[in-house]
């Protein structure tokens, strides 16, 4: 039985109430029903159900709709976002309807089976018993994926049995390509700890991840990319001068990265009770180590906490800070979900960079002032949030100029 008329009016009245629900502008909402109202017709003349939509049902609805554009001028359409102003709203009804958009795709051959099953417990495994971070949880997941896919054919439960080192070296070639090492040396991690699991679960009679060799990265051996505080203040005073609802949440963001470098994951979770008004205190879940700081409250950063507050965060039921400024106003997914906006800003200010333009610039520069105004490495610890002092350590490379200050000629005689 396919779609009737009566239907479309009904999933396009509920496209309509869930866009009203969530508060989108006055000009997003008309569109967006328009062409969820052609896709209904173009899928009735289809004669499929909305509920049988699938991905390449709406590939074919584009094709259509791009060859409507170019007749009608001349050429295909090249503009930014065209394609989203004709699948946003789309892609929304499907969700709406069909639970999930897109669906997950059904595995199909035996291998595609195995490998879906053997990545959902291993990732259940990182959760449920070690306990690591969800975004910990999905790199290792994604790598032990992207393993079995170049076993190809040969992931299979008899075939896992049966891996050899040379499978571990040939896969690890493979990854390598142009990557640089601490990229190698991750990949390297991710993969010990698969092979080691598959071990530990009796997948494989033999431990592998001893046969994994990742290239040596010596301690301290890097300098971390760290904006210049007089740097930092130019973003500052850009973020200021923007009265908009996204210009007062930027710089209150910019704010706390710039007084207490916290890390873009920690924002993005910080929950409206984690600041404690009558005592001047924020609470800061520090997402790498599972641990919890209570610093004090900053003038600079509280009034701009409460300037967002009072006057640009739009009214949610979330309790996280930070709102996105665009419906659905829903809080960010994730840290990073923040760096274009940053970088928006560092653009914005006119820095200019060397290294990195993201939320750990700020954390390194941070720490940098913190080494100025002579803190001690417990102290610097405290605030960012380390565990052990060895992580503050490294930040002391980046007084180099306070370094040079007090560097010792060297004798004559030594010289080279």
């Amino acid at each position: 039985m396919f779609d009737s008329h009566t239907s479309h009016e009904k999933w396009l009245s509920l496209l309509k109430d869930h866009l009203e629900k969530e508060r989108y502008s006055p000009k997003t909402t008309p569109h967006w029903m328009s062409e969820a109202t052609k896709f209904l017709t173009f899928i009735a003349k289809q004669k499929l159900t909305i509920a049988a939509v699938k991905p390449e049902t709406v590939e074919h609805y584009v094709r259509l709709a791009k060859g409507r554009y170019r007749r009608r001028h001349g050429h295909s359409p090249d503009y930014e976002g065209w394609r989203c102003s004709h699948t946003n709203g789309i892609h929304m009804l499907l969700r709406l309807i069909q639970g999930q958009w897109p669906p997950v795709p059904l595995a199909v051959t035996p291998s595609e089976t195995f490998q879906r099953e053997i990545c959902d417990a291993y990732a259940q495994s990182l959760s449920e018993l070690r306990g690591l971070a969800p975004d910990t949880v999905s790199d290792r997941r994604a790598e032990a994926g992207r393993f079995l896919v170049w076993l190809g054919q040969r992931a299979s439960c008899e075939a896992v049995a049966l891996l050899t080192v040379a499978d571990v070296d040939n896969y690890m070639k493979a990854r390598a390509g142009s990557l640089r090492r601490p990229s190698l040396k991750s990949i390297a991690t991710q993969i010990r700890s698969f092979l080691r699991w598959l071990h530990a679960t009796a997948r494989t009679p033999r431990d592998l991840s001893t046969a994994v060799i990742a290239p040596t990265l010596y301690a301290f051996e890097s300098i971390p990319s760290a904006l210049r505080s007089e740097d930092v203040n130019k973003i500052l005073a850009a973020a200021a001068h923007d009265s908009t609802p996204k210009g007062v949440r930027d710089y209150a963001i910019l704010t706390l990265l710039a007084k207490y470098g916290t890390r873009a994951g920690e924002i993005a979770a910080l929950r409206l009770e984690d600041v404690d008004w009558r005592k001047d205190s924020i609470r800061i879940h520090h997402t790498k180590t599972g641990a919890t700081s209570y610093l004090p409250l900053l003038p600079e950063a509280g009034e701009a906490i409460l300037k967002y507050l009072q006057t640009a965060r739009p009214k949610t039921p979330f309790r996280e800070i930070f709102i996105r400024t665009r419906a659905p106003y829903r809080p960010f997914e994730n840290g990073s979900s923040l760096y274009s906006c940053i970088r928006r800003w560092v653009d914005a200010a006119g820095v200019v960079t060397t290294g990195k333009r993201g939320p750990h610039a700020f954390r390194h520069a941070r720490a940098v002032s913190m080494l100025r105004a002579t803190a001690t490495l417990k102290e610097i610890g405290d605030v960012l949030g380390h565990r052990a002092s060895d992580s503050t350590l490294v930040y002391l490379k980046l007084a180099t100029e306070d370094l040079r200050r007090i560097a010792l000629e060297v004798p004559v005689g030594v010289q080279a």
